[in-house]
């Protein structure tokens, strides 16, 4: 719908104006989908120096186990053990106490597992 029409503005100008309505609804559309299957990403950045984020997907709400292990594969630090929901995830990753070398991130929910290499450079 569109109006029109003039005023006289504080400095005694007339003013030509234009409004135009719509008659459409106003709506917030959901685009957040979750993920079609399990995925683990690679840990950004990669080498890193003392920290990184590790992403990973999740189809379905469930029990998370995310742990570091060194080059001899002994777990040193477990990030992730808890109920969570479907969706894509985060965690960050500070091995400022850790020294410099190769460390494996391992995922596991549901009956996926899925292991991935980093490297820490100080």
């Amino acid at each position: 719908m569109l109006i029109g029409g003039d005023f006289i503005s504080a400095g005694g100008t007339n003013v030509n104006y234009i409004a135009e309505f719509t008659d459409s609804p106003v709506y917030v559309k959901n685009t957040t989908k979750l993920p079609s299957n399990y995925r683990l990403n690679q840990n950004y950045p990669n080498p890193f120096n003392p920290s990184t984020v590790i992403r990973y997907a999740l189809p379905e709400a469930g029990n998370v186990l995310l742990e570091i292990y060194n080059i001899l594969g002994e777990r040193v630090t477990t990030l992730v053990n808890e109920d969570m929901n479907a969706g894509i995830h985060e965690v960050n990753f500070n091995a400022q106490n850790f020294s410099s070398g190769v460390y494996f991130y391992r995922l596991k929910a549901g009956n996926f597992s899925q292991t991935k290499q980093m490297i820490l450079l100080k």
